[in-house]
């Protein structure tokens, strides 16, 4: 790698602190420090040990406290050819984060009571049907939202550029819905399960799948820069993709993806929408005000449902505390609770992580390939940064 590259990415920050314009100057001696100006001291380093050790070109980080992004910061580069410094606004793929979207407005659903979460979900296929499914076992909503249906992974990548395209839900469904185990035999992480929540949010709600989510999720969580396909805005402001080349050790941009399983996480977004996303959870699904999801809902989504399964998740989040609760990864951490969720596609990695009771959160996008355990320890050295919280004025 050029080193000479390598410390102009670590150089190119922005630091906006509590969604201001630019940093706050640095306070003289006598002068209390701030709190953006504490977790600036305590994260930058951090966040650019993160970026050496991973290899990642750049990132954009958000804290959150409550009802409020309190700090955010943008490292590297978004286009490493233009030299172009990631912003908060810059917009990166947000990966499998949405899954824990696309569940909140399935229980939006089952919160007009069109299903129970322990209900099979082959009566409302209509002509699909999941092959080799026990009679005695049914797939039921819960064993999709905990990737302990027995389906396996898949993804089935297309090129943005190329000539063929994804089939649709049916279609793709149809050829590919064959449980590879029986339903809570184990937790197999699996895009087409999410697919398949996809396509049930069509048949219950009677509209197609992106609409649904834009106007039942999207909209009411105020997610104005979050979408499936990126606005020209946000076009304008979309980091490349990069992988480190193996023959060569340098970064090297790589084809954007489309995939079958579509819904389970080809979405693009910002840091700062990842960040409000946040907020609606730590606040028990409340957004301006109103319930995206009941409180029993909110509770359920936030229980670990089987605790024969806990254990680290991914590249190895956290401990034996770790599980799915629906969607979300549920874990315990110094007494509290903490929820999360990763999200990768070709040349992009991003993760979430709250504190349900400090109602504290962190948030990351960026443009390096599966940097999954760099930024699970960031995630922990930001959440940490944030207790206490500062006292009241």
């Amino acid at each position: 790698m050029n080193r000479a590259l390598f410390l102009l990415i670590l150089a190119a920050a922005v630091v906006v602190p509590s969604g201001a314009g630019r940093a706050a100057p640095a306070g003289r001696a006598d002068t209390p420090e701030t709190e953006p100006q504490r977790l600036s001291r305590i994260l930058v380093p951090e966040i650019q040990r993160t970026m050496a050790e991973g290899r990642i070109p750049s990132c954009a980080v958000a804290l959150v406290r409550g009802d409020a992004i309190v700090w955010t910061g943008a490292f590297g580069y978004s286009n490493l050819w233009a030299r172009t410094p990631a912003r908060p606004e810059t917009v990166y793929l947000i990966g499998s984060t949405f899954k824990t979207m696309a569940m909140t407005g399935l229980v939006r659903l089952m919160d007009e009571g069109k299903f129970r979460l322990d209900d099979p979900v082959a009566p409302l296929l209509g002509d699909l049907k999941i092959r080799d499914e026990p009679p005695d076992r049914p797939v039921t909503f819960r064993h999709l939202l905990t990737h302990t249906a027995g389906l396996p992974s898949d993804f089935g990548p297309f090129l943005v550029w190329g000539d063929a395209s994804p089939p649709s839900l049916a279609s793709y469904l149809q050829k590919s819905l064959k449980l590879k185990n029986p339903p809570l035999a184990m937790v197999e992480y699996s895009n087409i399960g999410f697919t398949l929540i996809a396509f049930l949010i069509e048949k219950l709600s009677g509209q197609p799948f992106r609409s649904y989510i834009i106007s039942r999720v999207f909209e009411p969580a105020g997610l104005t820069d979050t979408g499936f396909i990126p606005r020209p805005d946000m076009v304008e402001r979309l980091a490349v993709p990069y992988i480190v080349s193996v023959k060569t050790g340098a970064w090297t941009p790589v084809h954007w993806q489309k995939a079958s399983v579509w819904p389970a996480g080809i979405v693009y977004g910002t840091v700062l929408d990842q960040a409000r996303w946040l907020i609606v959870n730590l606040n028990g699904g409340l957004a301006g005000g109103r319930r995206l999801v009941s409180e029993a809902a909110f509770a359920e989504i936030m229980t670990r449902q089987y605790s024969r399964f806990a254990g680290p998740i991914g590249h190895g989040w956290l401990n034996e505390t770790t599980g799915f609760g629906l969607a979300w990864w549920i874990s315990e951490r110094n007494g509290a609770k903490l929820f999360a969720h990763s999200g990768s596609v070709s040349g992009y990695t991003a993760f979430l992580a709250g504190n349900l009771e400090r109602r504290t959160g962190f948030a990351v996008l960026s443009n390096g390939n599966q940097s999954h355990p760099y930024f699970y320890r960031l995630a922990l050295a930001a959440l940490d940064a944030l207790e206490p919280a500062p006292a009241a004025e």
